[in-house]
Parts: structure tokens; sequence; C-alpha cells
């Protein structure tokens, strides 16, 4: 059976550990399936884009965990692993997956507050008088 060693996919504070291996295309997030996790259609098209693309949506079984931030950066980080254990197992899905951009990390993460401040950017109201 043909497993790839769990890679790691990250974004925003989420970071998913994915497993990949031959199967009927069943998705499995923190022992639960995929439905049952994400509840939105949004976030679990989000995760299966890679899939999509390189028409494997019933290639392969997925197993992953995903710890920290929020729902949408949980999907985002599972997108992210499982385009590079796909670029792992089979290094001809690349360049395609390259230029889909799900191999590249997204970066962005929320700004921190800062002191004398009501948020990372925002200022309280000023009053001359």
């Amino acid at each position: 059976m043909l497993v790839a060693r769990p890679r790691t996919g990250k974004r925003k504070m989420a970071v998913a550990r994915v497993r990949l291996a031959l199967g009927t295309g069943n998705i499995l997030v923190n022992g639960r399936p995929i439905e049952e996790y994400f509840g939105r259609e949004v976030l679990r098209t989000l995760v299966k884009q890679p899939l999509d693309l390189v028409n494997a949506t019933t290639r392969y079984d997925i197993a992953a965990s995903v710890k920290g931030g929020g729902p949408t950066g949980q999907a985002g980080a599972l997108r992210h692993g499982i385009a590079r254990a796909l670029c792992e197992l089979d290094q001809g899905l690349r360049p395609q997956l390259k230029r889909g951009g799900f191999l590249t990390r997204d970066a962005r993460k929320k700004e921190r507050k800062k002191y004398g401040q009501r948020g990372a950017r925002a200022r309280f109201q000023f009053s001359k008088r």
C-alpha cells in the first residue's frame, strides 16, 4: 500500500499533519469525517481543492490531525498539507499544484494589538477639547 509520510500544512495559527494512503477518497479530520468536522460547505470545498485539481478525489484516503486557529485557518492548513503530501507521492504533480498556488504557505497572521491603542491599527478617538 502506497503511503506518504506525514506532511505538515500551516495557515494562520493552525497546523495540520496529513497522511495520504491509496484508498477510496475518505477524509478523516481528528478522527471525524470531514462533513462532521467542517460544518460549512465552503471549508470542505477549500480542503478538497488540491485533490480536484489533480483529479485524485477518489484515489487517496486522508487522515489528518489539526490543531490551533479557527475553522478557516484549519481548512487552509489542511489544504496546504494535502498539496504537500500529493507532491511527495508524485513529483509530476508539483508544477500543477505550484501553479494553483497550493504549495505556497500563506504567511498572513493576525497583527498584534499595540499598547495605547484600541487594536492593531485602530486608535482611540481623538478629541482636541
